[in-house]
C-alpha cells in the first residue's frame, strides 16, 4: 500500500485571537489540497469576523485587526461551516489533512463548532509534522516551531503566521520528513493511530520534565483535538 506522501493530501491552518485553543476565535483559515507530486489542486481561504475584539498582540502576528475583520470578514459561523465542509469531504475520501501542532487547530475548530452549532467532522486521518518530527528525531536540540523546522529542513517560509504561508510550509516540512525518515512512510490511517500514542508519550515526558520545578504542572496529551 502506498505511503501518504505519494498520494493526494491537504494541509490546514488557522490564525486566531489567542493562544488558548479552548477560547481562541478564528480570524483566518487556509486549506490547500495537493496531488501526489505536491502540485496544488485546490486552495481555500477564509477571513472571519470572530465576533469579539482581536487583541493587539494577535493582530501584530497575523496582520488582521478588529476593524478589518468586522468590515471584510464573513460571520464566523459561515467560516466554520465552510472549513468543516471542505475538510470533511477530504476525510470522507480518505485524504489526510496535515496541520502543524494539530492539537491547537483542531481544538479551536471543535470549540467554534460548539459555539455556533456547526457539526465538525471527526478529524482523521490527520498528520502532524510537529509530532512526527519529535518522534523521528527525538534528541535534536533547539526549537521545534514551524519557522525553526523550516530552517532546519531547508523549507522556504515567507510571510510566517499567515495561514496560507504556514499551510505551504507544513506541506514542505512534511515532505522532507517522509523523505528522511522511513518510519514515517506509511498509510495515513496507520500513521494517524501512531501519532495518538506518540503525542501522549511526548506530553507525559514534557510533564515529567516540568514537574522537576512545578509539581502541579499538567501537559495535555490528547491528539489531534482536546475538544470534539
Amino acid at each position: 500500500m502506498s505511503s501518504w506522501h505519494e498520494l493526494p493530501r491537504a494541509a490546514f491552518d488557522l490564525e486566531t485571537t489567542g493562544r488558548n485553543p479552548l477560547t481562541a476565535r478564528i480570524v483566518t483559515a487556509s486549506i490547500i489540497l495537493v496531488d501526489g507530486r505536491g502540485e496544488v489542486l485546490e486552495h481555500h481561504e477564509w477571513l472571519a469576523d470572530p465576533g469579539v475584539p482581536i487583541p493587539e498582540e494577535a493582530a501584530a502576528i497575523h496582520g488582521v485587526d478588529t476593524r478589518t475583520a468586522a468590515t471584510l470578514g464573513q460571520p464566523v459561523a459561515l467560516v466554520v461551516d465552510g472549513i468543516s465542509r471542505v475538510i470533511g469531504s477530504y476525510f470522507q475520501g480518505g485524504i489526510p489533512v496535515l496541520a502543524f501542532n494539530a492539537r491547537y487547530d483542531f481544538t479551536v475548530l471543535a470549540c467554534e463548532g460548539l459555539r455556533h452549532g456547526v457539526r465538525i467532522p471527526d478529524p482523521r486521518p490527520v498528520l502532524d509534522p510537529y509530532v512526527m518530527d519529535k518522534h523521528a528525531d527525538r534528541y535534536r536540540r533547539g526549537k521545534r516551531t514551524l519557522s525553526a523546522m523550516c530552517d532546519h529542513y531547508g523549507v522556504e517560509l515567507t510571510r510566517a503566521h499567515t495561514s496560507a504561508a504556514d499551510v505551504m510550509a507544513t506541506l514542505g516540512v512534511a515532505a522532507v520528513l517522509a523523505d528522511r525518515f522511513a518510519q514515517l512512510r506509511r498509510p495515513a490511517t496507520d500513521l494517524h493511530e501512531s501519532q495518538v500514542v506518540w503525542a501522549l508519550r511526548q506530553a507525559a515526558s514534557f510533564q515529567e520534565y516540568l514537574r522537576r520545578t512545578d509539581p502541579e504542572a499538567v501537559v495535555e496529551g490528547r491528539w489531534p483535538a482536546v475538544a470534539s
